[in-house]
């Protein structure tokens, strides 16, 4: 049954959204045919309640919604240059998407049959010490709060703005991140006032807790000791585990977290690829998307839920994301 999709960049030579098929009894996997429909893939989210599939296409700047069985709904420009990563809303009346070269955000409504209506594109302004990365805004990562606040995560010019979404033009820095740091992905701690900060320029990850209206960060610390590049996150709230890599040096941390949600290093191992960029967990099993490589990497975790073992390497051209089927 397939199990997983991966996304992936034309332009690496990817073939759009390719199946990950998995054989319970034999333990095997393969990679299916393509989905004809879908040229780039960057990432994605799925409905909950409605199975529509959520896309941003980086090349082609646009948002596509498709049907639980992939039938293409509807197109719509991102309102920015270079989408890379997108959230649904907990009540599913919003789409978020993060332009990364444009450095804005886009919120949609989403009318009743969960399609998107005309957006709101949200500039953001500034810029990093880092001449190459942060010569402007670079919008990496949106996501919404529990009580449906829009939070974004900005590269170029270190910070988390939160914003609400009756307030659209009152944006609020919810965290400012060590000059230079770049932060690219925040995992939210779905029943602790915790979050979790993989900054790239720093390879760093950063422990955040709320307080009042802002970030507090209780620690910062260096994700290994190579100078690399921040990578992706993963967090497991239920089993108290997360997840992290670098790329350049090309390996996945494990932590363990506390009742406190605090973390502590566990595991430390290769990701058998380059660039790992995005992380999928399934039950007991770890998938990770090597961009640079072309391949995914799956591995077992063992009792302390850590990967290990000699995992599965497939080749996949590309791989940029993974979601669930």
């Amino acid at each position: 049954m397939t199990a997983a999709f991966v996304g992936t960049y034309a332009g690496k030579g990817g073939a759009g959204l390719v199946p990950l098929v998995h054989d319970a009894q034999a333990g095997g996997w393969t990679a299916g045919p393509p989905i004809p429909s879908i040229r780039n893939a960057s990432f994605a989210v799925t409905s909950p309640s409605r199975g529509h599939r959520y896309l941003v296409d980086e090349a082609a700047g646009s948002v596509d919604v498709y049907a639980a069985d992939w039938r293409p709904l509807a197109q719509v420009r991102s309102g920015g240059e270079a989408p890379c990563h997108l959230a649904l809303a907990p009540d599913e009346c919003h789409l978020a998407v993060a332009n990364y070269a444009s450095g804005s955000v886009t919120l949609f409504p989403l009318d009743d049959a969960g399609l998107p209506r005309p957006g709101t594109t949200l500039a953001h302004h500034g810029r990093g010490p880092d001449p190459d990365r942060q010569r402007g805004p670079h919008a990496h990562w949106v996501g919404f709060t529990p009580a449906g606040a829009l939070l974004a995560v900005d590269l170029g010019t270190d910070r988390i703005v939160s914003r609400s979404l009756d307030r659209l033009d009152a944006p609020q820095t919810l965290y400012a991140a060590p000059p230079g740091s770049g932060p690219r992905h925040l995992a939210l701690h779905p029943t602790l006032p915790v979050a979790y900060l993989v900054s790239e320029l720093a390879a760093t990850l950063t422990v955040l807790r709320s307080e009042g209206a802002m970030f507090r960060a209780e620690s910062v610390r260096a994700i290994t000791v190579e100078e690399t590049l921040g990578g992706a996150i993963a967090l497991d709230a239920p089993r108290a585990r997360l997840y992290v890599t670098t790329r350049g040096g090309d390996c996945i941390v494990t932590y363990a977290l506390d009742p406190h949600g605090t973390p502590t290093r566990i595991g430390h191992i290769s990701s058998i690829g380059r660039s790992p960029r995005h992380l999928l967990l399934l039950d007991n099993t770890l998938l990770v998307a090597n961009e640079e490589s072309g391949h995914v990497t799956i591995f077992q975790l063992d009792d302390g839920r850590r990967p290990h073992g000699d995992p599965v390497a497939m080749n996949v051209p590309g791989a940029a994301f993974l979601m669930t089927a």
